[in-house]
């Protein structure tokens, strides 16, 4: 019998069965449909997915804005040997947040709070954990688009009793027009790459015909000012706040386009 597969006429698994018993042929004629049946699918599909005298073309973006908003957050936690004192001491700091919103010219309801918690406190070396305190715990944010108040505003809230963890960010809530101009930018890419495809196989590049674009913002770290380190800046009165003469900083829209060109 003649070795097929060292003709390379046929598939190995193809001569397997052509080498074995005669009762086995419709075994084989069945493979082989089945085999012939899985490489016709195979070549059918691949083009499928190609359309002839396109090229496609996936690129980057970005855009930076400025903010518009700024974004004052700050932690009140008091723990006190009874509840009621823990909570008359919460209570006192959110007050005095308050008196400083309202001599600031900024409305109270613009501030948002967000929990509170009242938890006991446990000594975990006694066999009976026995309570030996309590602790409560609320926060506030505050949303700024008038940039010029966040300094006088941090420094007098750094200097209420029983305040915590404050941290000032920017971001930008009218977001729309710089998604637009990432993509633009990303889309603008793509254009360029393709037409240098295009060009160097001494084709044209068309119009657009498919495009998907995916937008994202990057995150945006606070930075946070410890309530020690804001109370000793506002201990001495020359010390100017922390964001005096900086600028705030730029928010970047990221894009990212896939885009389908004709040839011609």
């Amino acid at each position: 019998m003649v070795d097929l597969a060292s003709r390379n006429l046929l598939p190995p698994v193809v001569v397997f069965f052509v080498k074995r018993d005669l009762q086995m042929k419709s075994s084989f004629y069945c493979l082989v449909v089945l085999a012939l049946a899985g490489i016709g699918i195979a070549q059918n599909s691949t083009p499928a997915a190609i359309q002839l005298n396109t090229i496609y073309a996936g690129a980057d973006g970005k855009f930076e804005a400025a903010p518009d908003t700024a974004v004052v957050r700050m932690d009140i936690g008091s723990q006190q040997d009874t509840s009621r004192t823990a909570y008359d001491h919460a209570a006192a700091a959110v007050d005095h947040v308050r008196q400083v919103l309202k001599a600031n010219g900024i409305d109270v309801k613009s501030a948002q709070f967000g929990s509170y918690q009242l938890q006991p406190i446990y000594d975990w070396k006694n066999p009976k954990h026995k309570v030996i305190g309590y602790r409560v715990t609320s926060d506030v944010t505050l949303k700024l688009h008038d940039f010029t108040k966040v300094g006088a505003l941090t420094e007098q809230l750094a200097d209420i009793e029983d305040t915590q963890n404050q941290s000032v960010s920017y971001t930008l809530e009218d977001i729309e027009q710089a998604k637009a101009k990432a993509s633009e930018d990303a889309l603008r890419k793509a254009r360029n790459q393709a037409s240098a495809v295009a060009t160097a196989g001494g084709r044209t590049l068309g119009d657009l015909l498919y495009a998907s674009v995916d937008v994202n913002q990057a995150n945006i770290i606070p930075v946070f000012a410890p309530q020690m380190m804001a109370r000793s800046a506002v201990a001495g009165a020359a010390t100017p706040p922390p964001t005096a003469e900086f600028t705030p900083q730029t928010i970047t829209i990221n894009a990212h386009v896939n885009a389908l060109f004709a040839l011609k």
